[in-house]
């Protein structure tokens, strides 16, 4: 994924991306190199080269931002209403378990609001919208920690041994004992 949080760049951002390519047109128009705009700019030698293509084929107005590149499927009041359904756990939706799987999120997509995502997209959108994937820990029921602290304490030491060899010995693996 190219941003990790997922969600690309933000409307600042992108104000400001756009903002440099409209200075680099300028540039292009006075017939500057493009090593030299790229390191006032404090951007890649290939972005600007990107940029003085796509300026000499549409001029300043093909390096204004396109908006983002695919709008949300859900809005946000959908997306708060799925959060209200994934509150309510998978067993209110017909699911023995208390585990929220992909293919479940997109089943509860699909019922509530008519919608088809693929598990991907759902994930995509999860991402974009601050969740992250949370693995159970997988923990035996009658596990008593009180005797597991005990056991590592008191056991352990006794069967694990010395780590420090009892006789003298060499740190080379090749030459373990020199006369």
């Amino acid at each position: 994924m190219r941003y990790p949080q997922g969600g690309g760049l933000t409307a600042e951002r992108q104000q400001f991306r756009e903002e440099l390519r409209l200075k680099a047109a300028e540039r292009f128009a006075q017939g500057e190199a493009s090593s030299v705009i790229a390191k006032d700019l404090r951007v890649s030698v290939r972005s600007v080269q990107r940029w003085r293509r796509t300026w000499d084929e549409g001029g300043p107005r093909a390096l204004q931002s396109q908006g983002p590149a695919s709008l949300p499927r859900l809005s946000e009041k959908q997306f708060a209403q799925l959060e209200v359904e994934l509150a309510k756990g998978p067993a209110a939706h017909g699911w023995e378990d208390q585990r929220w799987t992909l293919s479940r999120v997109k089943t509860v997509i699909g019922r509530r609001f008519h919608l088809t995502y693929t598990i991907q997209g759902v994930r995509k959108l999860l991402v974009r919208n601050g969740w992250s994937c949370q693995v159970p820990a997988r923990r035996a029921v009658e596990r008593d920690d009180e005797a597991v602290a005990g056991w590592v304490k008191a056991v352990w030491p006794c069967a694990e041994g010395s780590r420090r060899p009892v006789e003298p010995g060499s740190s080379s693996r090749t030459k373990p004992d020199s006369p």
